[in-house]
């Protein structure tokens, strides 16, 4: 049996939206309500960390009520076919209740939280509220496990080399605006097959090749997968 292709697909806040976890980008979405200096940078943490993890504790009782939608499920059904290995920009915890087994969380993870002074220890407290003051059990003061704007993004290494080694991609989802995780594009090589699945239009580097399939999520990621067991020919 010859090795699996891998299929790496970077996802953003399109994919979540359908799930009804609102996000960000939506035209009602969170930045409308909430300025992003205030609940999603470093500086906003030294300034109110109250209203930021009381805005977090939201964001986790929201997504308890949301469900994978058929976009994660079907990306989740693909490890029967491709090595997927999943890059989000989202804090949601989605792909793994779909059942996708390789994900790199770009920005963090909303179910977790870590010390202030210490990244490499994490705490996973579901879908916990979590108040200012809580400490580790090593003593230490506890923040959201979210990268925020102005720290640094430990995974775009990891991230990177993943494009690099992929045989086929697929950005879902995603504004393709928010930096460093836009620039992963820039790791395709020229031979490696690309999809781009969102309703609205994306721009792309120029001179890189996209099949575009200008659909929502969970109906994108149907036709994708369609196309792709046809190409390997595992469609009858």
């Amino acid at each position: 049996m010859s090795e699996k292709k891998r299929l790496v697909v970077l996802t953003g806040a399109g994919i979540s939206a359908e799930s009804g976890f609102k996000t960000f980008r939506d035209s009602d979405g969170l930045w409308e309500q909430y300025k992003v200096e205030d609940v999603a940078s470093i500086e906003g943490w030294y300034r109110n960390p109250e209203l930021i993890i009381d805005f977090y504790n939201d964001l986790r009782t929201q997504l308890e009520k949301a469900q994978p939608n058929d976009g994660h499920k079907i990306l989740a059904e693909l490890e029967k076919y491709f090595d997927v290995r999943i890059i989000t920009q989202n804090v949601d915890n989605l792909h793994e209740r779909a059942g996708s087994t390789h994900v790199v969380h770009l920005h963090g993870e909303l179910t977790k939280v870590r010390p202030v002074n210490n990244a490499s220890k994490i705490y996973d407290i579901g879908y916990s509220r979590m108040t200012y003051g809580d400490k580790s059990p090593d003593n230490e003061l506890l923040r959201p496990h979210i990268v925020w704007f102005g720290e640094a993004v430990p995974m775009i290494s990891e991230a990177s080399r993943l494009v690099r080694d992929a045989d086929i991609f697929a950005v879902i989802g995603s504004s393709l605006v928010v930096y460093p995780a836009a620039g992963l594009v820039h790791d395709l090589r020229g031979k490696t097959e690309a999809f781009l699945i969102d309703p609205k239009e994306v721009s792309v580097p120029t001179g890189m090749k996209f099949k575009v399939i200008r659909e929502v999520a969970s109906k994108g990621v149907a036709i994708m997968r369609d196309e792709l067991l046809r190409e390997f020919g595992f469609a009858s």
